[in-house]
């Protein structure tokens, strides 16, 4: 019998705050370390506020979020990509462990860190707008047929083509402020960098294989930010 949604979530969501805990806490060499208490309570209660909001309004969504990263149809590029990115993810918050705690190579000013506190509560805001916005949102690139994928024009998306990588710009270097690492702020950078490139890639597939889509381009002109690009 398959395993109930909401036992997944929880399961998956326990699953991660560990991993993450043993990550920061293990690079740190303390678990006396409290802006990482207050970086865990931020990721996963404004993750698991979402994904209940998800379940609430369009629980077929939030089934579809939580599949494998690697699926039929995904094309090779995105597959490396994700792959890629939960090695680099990890590799960043080891880093930030070093730099803010074991090491000490660097020091954020507490207002900083709160502004980054701040910065997460509003890219969980703008997830969750998203995510309620357009019920095709997966979590990996392909054209989701045998769920009639078709072209989502309203709300964030009549603004740019791409509202929830916006928001992940947001999201990325709030958590090095939190946690309060110059090093994990660089490295924002490249996480960013990856997230651009995964927009241009999406677009292209999207363009591609989704009816309708190259219209909608044609009329919402940005991917990312109103009138920038």
């Amino acid at each position: 019998m398959p395993m109930p949604l909401h036992l997944k979530l929880w399961t998956a969501l326990a699953l991660e705050a560990l991993f993450f805990a043993v990550l920061l806490f293990g690079a740190a060499g303390t678990i006396a370390w409290g802006a990482a208490w207050v970086y865990l309570a931020l990721f996963f209660g404004g993750g698991a506020w979402v994904s209940l909001l998800i379940m609430r309004h369009d629980p077929a969504l939030l089934a579809e979020r939580m599949r494998s990263p690697i699926q039929k149809g995904q094309p090779f590029w995105d597959k490396l990509f994700l792959v890629s990115l939960i090695f680099v993810w990890c590799g960043w918050l080891v880093l930030m462990g070093l730099d803010a705690v074991r090491f000490r190579w660097t020091v954020m000013p507490g207002w900083l860190q709160s502004a980054g506190g701040a910065l997460m509560v509003l890219s969980y805001g703008m997830i969750a707008r998203v995510c309620l916005a357009n019920t095709f949102l997966a979590a990996v690139v392909r054209i989701q047929a045998e769920r009639g994928h078709r072209v989502i024009s309203s709300g964030p998306y009549a603004l740019v083509r791409h509202p929830l990588y916006a928001a992940v710009l947001i999201f990325i270097p709030a958590n090095a402020l939190v946690l309060g690492s110059w090093w994990g702020a660089a490295g924002s950078l490249v996480l960013a960098a990856a997230i651009v490139y995964r927009t241009v890639m999406e677009d292209r597939e999207l363009q591609r294989g989704l009816e309708g889509y190259a219209e909608y381009a044609a009329r919402v002109r940005y991917r990312l930010i109103p009138r920038v690009w």
